[in-house]
């Protein structure tokens, strides 16, 4: 626990409380940069840019871990961790395809909302397919900040009235599930890839490790599906750097983040936990943009900080 945790005050607080706040900031600013990118890019070109334009950053790390281990660092990965990487890239590839068409959909507000649901998906899927237990209290929080987060997304209780679950039949709703079971099913494999890995490494040699082989084989496969069959696609995107080059930037940071708090903790709590980059959007707006506070805003974001503090407290101790 200690080894793996900072002493703030009285409390040893567990590392991968922080690297996930680190990764819901990282996250928050490169998707809202990818938005913008609607009307730039197209869907495929936008969604290829993350790994792209991730490579430079990512290639400077490799030379690094290559001359602090040397050759070692490829006998520290055990075969499996190879095939738990590509199947990770692979969903991920598959849940930002689907993320990038819900920007690109008419139903923009409900295709976000309904991604949002990855958290409660990977409850789903960890505890009953793969008998993860979660504490109870870190169980009610993830709910609670989901619950917060769609009455955010969707501006308003209407997560509670049959018309958003009717809303099943858009576009925008199919992309948005879609996206978030890819980075479920992400965030699963990449987890199993780090408990491949040798013990002797940190989490955050671990989590960088598995960015850059996952990256690399997303950039190949993607990269070589576009010059096969949309070269187009492909000349656009290298074509649009100026907009492109900070998303990928954003992204290696963030994923480096994710992947390092998957190799110390569940990945439902730490995706649990990563739903505060909706509440990281809603303060933006409110103190950089001025808007205000409604009622429904405050009780959205009441949930949430509930919700966050409810998920960490169980891994939270008393210095003794």
């Amino acid at each position: 626990m200690q080894a793996h945790s900072l002493l703030i005050g009285l409390f040893h607080i567990p590392l991968w409380i922080p690297i996930t706040i680190f990764a819901a900031l990282m996250q928050t600013w490169r998707t809202g940069l990818q938005a913008k990118l609607k009307g730039q890019l197209s869907v495929d070109a936008a969604s290829f840019a993350r790994f792209l334009y991730a490579m430079p950053l990512e290639f400077l790390a490799f030379l690094v871990l290559l001359g602090q281990f040397g050759p070692a660092l490829f006998r520290y990965s055990h075969p499996e961790f190879w095939l738990f990487c590509l199947a990770g890239g692979l969903a991920q590839i598959w849940g930002t395809l689907f993320l990038v068409r819900s920007f690109h959909s008419h139903g923009l507000v409900t295709g976000t909302a309904y991604a949002k649901t990855e958290s409660a998906q990977l409850v789903i899927l960890t505890t009953i397919f793969l008998g993860a237990q979660l504490q109870p209290l870190a169980l009610v929080g993830i709910f609670l900040a989901l619950a917060g987060v769609l009455a955010l997304g969707t501006k308003g209780w209407g997560i509670l009235s049959s018309g958003f679950w009717r809303g099943l039949g858009q576009p925008a709703a199919r992309y948005g599930l879609a996206a978030a079971l890819g980075f479920a099913l992400s965030a699963i494999a990449l987890r199993a890839a780090s408990r491949e890995l040798d013990s002797g490494l940190s989490p955050l040699v671990m989590g960088l490790w598995i960015l850059l082989v996952t990256n690399f084989m997303q950039t190949i496969l993607q990269g070589g599906y576009l010059f096969w069959r949309k070269q187009d696609r492909l000349w656009e995107c290298l074509g649009g750097w100026r907009v492109a080059w900070s998303v990928g930037i954003l992204s290696a940071l963030g994923s480096w983040a994710w992947f390092s708090a998957f190799a110390l903790t569940q990945v439902a709590l730490v995706r649990g936990l990563g739903q505060i980059d909706t509440l990281l959007v809603f303060l933006f707006g409110h103190h950089v943009l001025k808007e205000r506070l409604g009622r429904l805003e405050i009780i959205a974001t009441l949930l949430i900080v509930i919700g966050a503090i409810c998920i960490i407290a169980p891994d939270i101790h008393w210095v003794t």
